[in-house]
């Protein structure tokens, strides 16, 4: 009752700054896209926000293709120094799905995309996870850049500076192995980073860090401290649409900015 009437203000907000953006131009900025599973229930998904349906995703990456929401990039290509908005698509956790089911969609789009796999999961062949022959067969499609989502999916803040070196070191150097191909960005499981952690996943010899915050990276916003859009399985085409336009940067205040 409470998350429907959470959802209905959360909404009618966006509606409201749709209105009043109506007539603004994108910001020339990076916009960081997170996707979950498409096709498939995320892990501990009791509420089914990150598991997105096929079709409302295919409607989203044909959106993207016809250019509405700027240009798309490769992440690692997005930092660099434009002055014209950008969009690149993530995916958090490694789903078998996004092998299956959202790589052709990407891939007749020539859409770049990153997905963050935590090697616990591919490791453990639990859930609709990549096993690691598929992570294999991801990194050598055009397009696909393989990340590090951590080892075991712990939140990176709570741990102390041993495990937290080798939650960054392990997981990068497994997926190095199985791709033959270098790793140099992690998203930082649960959203969890802070000071600490970026410095720790810079002399882990990441150049590239996704958090959780909603909002878009200006030039000059630190590369391991990039914020991203959530995209819901609920997002419709509209709400797609309002997204990109910025509608929903509002968002950013109901978490702190890590970068601070």
């Amino acid at each position: 009752m409470m998350r429907s009437l959470r959802n209905r203000i959360t909404r009618s907000i966006a509606e409201i700054s749709a209105l009043a953006r109506a007539r603004q131009p994108l910001r020339p900025a990076l916009r960081v896209l997170m996707y979950h599973s498409v096709g498939s229930q995320a892990a501990g998904d009791t509420h089914g926000i990150y598991g997105i349906a096929p079709d409302l995703f295919a409607e989203h990456m044909a959106a993207l293709a016809s250019g509405i929401g700027g240009r798309v990039v490769a992440l690692s290509d997005g930092m660099a120094a434009d002055d014209a908005p950008q969009i690149a698509v993530t995916f958090d956790d490694g789903y078998r799905d996004n092998l299956r089911v959202a790589a052709p969609v990407l891939q007749q789009h020539q859409i770049p995309f990153t997905v963050f796999v935590c090697t616990g999961f591919m490791r453990d062949h639990s859930g609709n996870f990549l096993a690691p022959a598929e992570v294999r067969e991801l990194a050598s499609m055009p397009g696909a850049t393989i990340g590090s989502h951590g080892a075991t999916h712990t939140p990176l803040t709570e741990l102390d500076d041993r495990a937290l070196r080798n939650e960054l070191i392990a997981s990068k150097s497994e997926l190095e192995n199985i791709t033959g191909r270098a790793v140099n960005a992690i998203s930082y499981p649960h959203g969890a980073v802070d000071r600490r952690v970026r410095e720790a996943a810079v002399a882990a010899g990441y150049t590239i860090g996704a958090c959780s915050r909603f909002d878009i990276n200006s030039p000059g916003r630190d590369p391991l401290l990039l914020c991203r859009t959530d995209i819901h399985a609920g997002d419709s085409l509209r709400i797609f649409r309002q997204k990109l336009h910025g509608d929903w940067d509002w968002y950013k205040w109901r978490n702190r900015d890590p970068a601070r």
